[in-house]
């Protein structure tokens, strides 16, 4: 059972991400603020979810929350800054796209890197405990997932529309036999052997 908020009275955003752990394409990133009497049954962590409750899910989130904005950050930034400090960015960029501005932050996680003067609270296994984070979770994954499908089309030989960039058997053949793209995050052991593959 997801709870509605963790303090009463105040105005809580719940932020997740999706992507982290991909080889490939950008991390998203949601902030939620969800209003205090919000009630949905089929709410729950994006990861116990079909895809089609996913789905079902995220205009009935968009219409009935007080405010919700999604981040992203590139491959290019990724290996740059790596997948840690680009997690918190596009938390960082979600809490920005907010429309209200919240009182305080509920990350899902045992980390995070402060977002200005506003204090958060991180919550492991969050999406599964409160009812913003999961929403959160949600967006995230959702608007990844037509990302990744979007770029499936540009790169098939991936089933990037499968796997999402995610480190699957398949996914490492393809980038052995064809090499990397644009969207491969080079930064990561993407042969699953120590060694990188180079782009063409």
């Amino acid at each position: 059972m997801l709870l509605p908020y963790l303090n009463s009275g105040v105005v809580e955003a719940g932020c997740d991400e999706a992507g982290r752990g991909c080889l490939a394409g950008a991390v998203y990133a949601a902030a939620v603020i969800l209003p205090p009497d919000f009630q949905c049954e089929l709410l729950n962590d994006s990861k116990q979810l079909t895809e089609r409750q996913r789905y079902q899910l995220r205009p009935i989130i968009e219409q009935e929350a007080v405010a919700w904005a999604v981040g992203i950050v590139s491959p290019e930034e990724i290996d740059k800054i790596n997948i840690l400090n680009a997690s918190f960015l596009a938390m960082h960029r979600a809490i920005d796209g907010l429309q209200v501005r919240p009182q305080h932050l509920l990350i899902d996680g045992n980390r995070f890197r402060k977002y200005k003067d506003l204090p958060h609270t991180t919550v492991v296994k969050g999406d599964g405990k409160l009812m913003s984070i999961a929403a959160a979770s949600v967006l995230a994954k959702t608007y990844r997932d037509d990302y990744m499908n979007a770029l499936h089309k540009e790169y098939p030989h991936y089933d990037w529309d499968k796997n999402k960039g995610y480190p699957t058997k398949a996914h490492r053949e393809a980038i052995a036999q064809h090499g990397t793209t644009p969207y491969h995050r080079l930064t990561f052991n993407l042969l699953g052997d120590g060694q990188l593959s180079l782009p063409f």
